[in-house]
Order: C-alpha cells, then structure tokens, then sequence
C-alpha cells in the first residue's frame, strides 16, 4: 500500500492522473480550491474511484453535499485509526470481489 499527500487541489488532480489510486481522501477545505469540486472533478474523470470525505466539519449539510458531489463515504477526522483501517479493508475487498466476479463471466 501507498500513500500519498497533495497540498491543493491542482496538485491533486495531478497525483490522481498520474497515480491512479483507488481510494482517495478528501478534505472539504483545500488551498486554492473545494474539497467538494475537487471530488466532483476526480468522480467525473474516475467514477470508480472511491472518494472518502474526512473532515472536522460533522453537520448535515456538508454530509448531504459530499454525498451529491460523488463522496463515496463522509468521515469526521475525530474516526479512530482502527476505523479508518476498517473502512480501507472493506472498500479494498469490495474491489477484491468485483474482481472476482468479473473473472468468472
């Protein structure tokens, strides 16, 4: 597994052609750019791509408009370290399964 970080949004678009990840996380405030735009962008371009929104900002809105953005989760940064690996493991076996299945055809 690999991780990487980007600084902005321009930055994070680069690192997302250029990568390829499968999981990308999000938060809603970037330097020079939304979070939330940003995700909408990369889901445009990567609509298998999975999109977690983690951020400190916990209300409704923000979670609806993750979502309406193409957010695939919404995760408060206070989500424990277990939690997070948690929810990586789940979205990878997905992946492992739809790969799977799709071999089987």
């Amino acid at each position: 597994m690999e991780v990487e970080e980007a600084g902005n949004g321009k930055e994070a678009l680069e690192r997302v052609d250029v990568l390829q990840p499968e999981i990308v996380f999000m938060d809603i405030k970037l330097p020079g750019e939304s979070g939330l735009e940003l995700t909408k962008k990369i889901k445009t371009d990567y609509p298998r791509l999975t999109v977690i929104v983690l951020t400190s900002y916990n209300l409704p809105e923000y979670r609806q408009a993750a979502y309406q953005c193409g957010a695939s989760y919404f995760l408060t940064k206070d989500a424990s370290p277990e939690e997070l690996v948690q929810l990586v493991q789940l979205i990878l076996s997905k992946r492992g399964s739809d790969t799977n299945a799709q071999g089987r055809d």
